[in-house]
């Protein structure tokens, strides 16, 4: 039997790169935030790739390139095979229709002074050629299958609970049958019963639709959930990449093992010595400003593993299983 051929990548990023120019006061040289360092990832049709990290690691500068809201410093963003970054505009907006993009905050990213059908019908007018019934009938399917009622359809935004703001926040996103959809903190402003519905709502959505999610959030238990891979980032570079479960089973970067430390579970089973090994993992000191991260690797001022090497050598993505890679130098002497 002929082997089937792997898909196409829905997304690529090679060796994405962000720095953002900054003033630092009238007699100082202009700085150079290195947002992002040589982010490299693959996502395949219909799966979720979860981007976890603390606030200031690069996770929405990731996001925002993902989905060509900004220019990358260096490197590419391919989507479906096409070259989004080196693209010409026609490119550019073409592909703009395969990616959309869920915000944190859904009050925010939707107009208070549009009523909720007009804001679903908007992607239509302007990247279609549907006529008016055409749109509002679509528009209408959607907020159906996003679980609102068809009175919801003429109501503004200030007349809906956060739940159900973000519901039609993902909707919109839906309009145009995006092929990928990058949902940053999406669930992060909402209550905890709340978020498990919205939750349940994209899993729903991604196996009826086949669609891939590029998730970002600072909240290991959601990722738990909703991941199929993670990748963990920490001041612009990533750590450590690898399948949900060998990642939460058998963390071998640092820094994950920190993350993993930090977040509460209830686990009667866990003894002492269970204790103890969080306890040495847990994060110390602050985050170092991305205007002058440390040498080496970026992580060891911070590291409880860190020898004099760290500071000398910035560490590769080297294999810690089959699809499994962590950037650290003493990752098998520690694993």
């Amino acid at each position: 039997m002929t082997a089937m051929p792997n898909p196409t990548p829905v997304l690529e990023t090679r060796a994405l790169t962000k720095h953002y120019a900054v003033s630092s006061g009238f007699f100082a040289a202009p700085g150079n935030v290195r947002a992002l360092e040589d982010v490299s990832l693959s996502l395949a049709p219909g799966r979720t790739l979860a981007v976890v990290g603390e606030s200031g690691c690069g996770k929405s500068t990731l996001a925002r390139q993902i989905a060509m809201l900004e220019t990358p410093t260096s490197g590419s963003v391919v989507i479906g095979g096409v070259d989004a970054t080196s693209g010409d505009s026609a490119t550019r907006r073409a592909l703009r229709k395969s990616v959309q993009m869920v915000f944190q905050n859904p009050f925010a990213s939707l107009n208070p002074r549009k009523k909720i059908g007009l804001a679903l019908e908007e992607p239509l007018a302007i990247n279609t050629d549907l006529s008016r019934a055409e749109r509002e009938a679509r528009g209408r399917a959607m907020l159906a299958r996003v679980g609102l009622s068809p009175e919801h359809y003429r109501r503004y935004p200030h007349m809906f609970s956060g739940g159900q703001r973000q519901r039609v926040a993902i909707a919109r996103a839906l309009m145009l049958e995006p092929r990928l959809v990058v949902a940053d903190e999406p669930v992060s402003a909402l209550d905890v019963s709340i978020q498990a519905q919205v939750l349940n709502l994209l899993m729903d959505l991604q196996e009826s639709t086949g669609v891939a999610y590029v998730f970002i959030s600072h909240n290991l238990a959601v990722v738990e959930l909703i991941a199929d891979e993670v990748v963990v980032m920490y001041l612009g570079r990533v750590m450590e990449r690898a399948p949900k479960a060998e990642l939460f089973a058998a963390p071998r970067h640092p820094y994950t093992r920190a993350l993993l430390a930090s977040t509460p579970r209830v686990d009667a089973s866990r003894g002492e010595a269970a204790l103890a090994r969080a306890a040495q993992s847990a994060l110390s000191g602050e985050l170092p400003s991305p205007l002058a991260p440390p040498s080496g690797c970026v992580f060891r001022t911070r590291c409880p593993y860190a020898i004099g090497r760290c500071a000398e050598v910035v560490p590769p993505l080297e294999p810690a299983g089959a699809a499994h890679v962590a950037a650290c130098i003493r990752q098998d002497e520690i694993g």
